[in-house]
């Protein structure tokens, strides 16, 4: 009998995680299914770029998974049992029936990729009038209220991390006739080196960008954000960005999870309490360099996918388990489709004064871009692989067992 992994989520880690699978384990001894709700690959990190109207080249995962024999279920996961191995989804057309309209999955090994959307901070107000980007949807929503704008109106941007500044940038960019603000809770840029901060300054200066720092926005109504000291600013459209939020799945099972619902994972990405259940990306808890939580990024979320998927092929075959130590090089920050930064940083993810900017680090920013896109899209390409036999008896925790019946 195959083992059965299924991978929740198709974002950049759980379809680098599946593909990856797919080219370390034989087909013969292993079936993967990828259970995600679209039928198209999503390129989280260019929302901003769908929110201005710009479209995206569109990559269907049937096309992209084709002869790899990576099984797609189009659904929807409504809950996990860890104890009976089992992932209940809606949507798809086949499975045994768990009783509420849902069908259940049966898995071996489940790799747990649903990653994260936007976090309201319980702040009123977010989730009735404002917009976010944190997936298609909402990019889309926020595309066509933005295409119905005057000219003169206004559009508050909250949040200044590096999705905020790209958001503000490219808004401000393509839609000059708009009154774009940003409101930070810090400074703006504040985890940026000086030279990184000047340049995030001069280009919201080109643009005609409004800066709020050091404010806390305490509400959000359907024509302005209200802000601590009853201060209030215009806004015809309010977009958020001031966090995310990863999927509460994971936090209604048996999982040991943290405070806010990751799933607390070892260095190989296997639960610390199930170890038959891989969290990648935003979903996992993971220590990075110098012992600190890797940050909710494209960035952390592809390499523990390899970690990942690696881990689970090397204990199907009984082979020596990866020892790959995690760290980051820079962070990529595109400001509008012409100007850009490249923020170089250490191990640890902390700013050193080397930075790059303009053209040059818009054209390198989209050339990281279009490479992460482009492992998703050819899972089967780039590094050598081999499909190796699972071992006899062997299951994904590590630990030898009597084979299935």
């Amino acid at each position: 009998m195959q083992h059965r992994i299924i991978v929740l989520g198709a974002g950049y880690t759980g379809a680098v995680a599946a593909g990856r699978l797919a080219r370390r384990l034989s087909r013969a001894d292993v079936a993967i299914t990828l259970v995600n709700a679209e039928p198209d690959f999503v390129e989280r990190v260019r929302m901003h770029q769908v929110a201005t109207g710009q479209d995206l080249r569109p990559r269907p995962f049937h096309e992209m998974f084709a002869g790899t024999g990576v099984e797609l279920r189009l659904a929807t996961v409504t809950g996990i049992d860890v104890d009976r191995r089992t992932v209940t989804v809606t949507g798809t057309g086949s499975g045994t029936d768990a009783g509420n309209g849902g069908e259940e999955l049966p898995y071996d090994t489940l790799v747990y990729a649903l990653g994260s959307g936007w976090d309201a901070e319980g702040v009123p107000g977010v989730a009735e009038h404002a917009y976010d980007i944190a997936g298609r949807p909402g990019a889309l929503r926020l595309r066509e209220r933005l295409a119905r704008l005057d000219a003169g109106q206004s559009v508050v941007v909250v949040g200044g991390g590096l999705t905020g500044l790209e958001t503000a940038t490219e808004i401000a960019e393509a839609r000059p006739d708009l009154d774009v603000a940003i409101v930070a809770r810090g400074g703006l840029g504040d985890w940026l080196s000086p030279k990184g901060r000047a340049h995030v300054r001069k280009v919201f200066a080109e643009l005609g960008i409004t800066v709020h720092e050091h404010v806390a926005v305490t509400g959000v109504e359907a024509d302005r954000v209200t802000t601590a000291g009853d201060d209030a600013l215009p806004a015809a459209v309010t977009v958020w960005t001031a966090g995310f939020a990863v999927h509460p799945i994971a936090r209604a099972t048996a999982m040991e999870v943290t405070g806010t619902g990751q799933i607390v994972v070892d260095g190989t990405m296997r639960s610390v309490s199930h170890p038959d259940v891989y969290a990648v990306g935003d979903a996992a808890m993971a220590m990075g360099p110098g012992d600190k939580p890797l940050r909710m990024s494209c960035a952390s979320g592809i390499p523990t996918a390899w970690q990942a998927a690696d881990s689970i092929a090397a204990r199907l075959t009984g082979r020596k388990l990866p020892n790959t130590t995690m760290r980051y090089f820079n962070q990529c920050v595109s400001l509008g489709r012409k100007e850009g930064l490249i923020q170089y940083v250490t191990a640890d993810d902390r700013a050193v004064s080397a930075v790059l900017t303009g053209r040059t680090a818009a054209f390198y920013k989209e050339v990281i871009c279009k490479g992460a896109a482009w492992g998703v899209a050819n899972p089967m390409l780039g590094l050598p692989s081999r499909r190796r036999r699972v071992a006899r008896g062997r299951t994904a925790t590590g630990q030898a067992v009597r084979a299935r019946a």
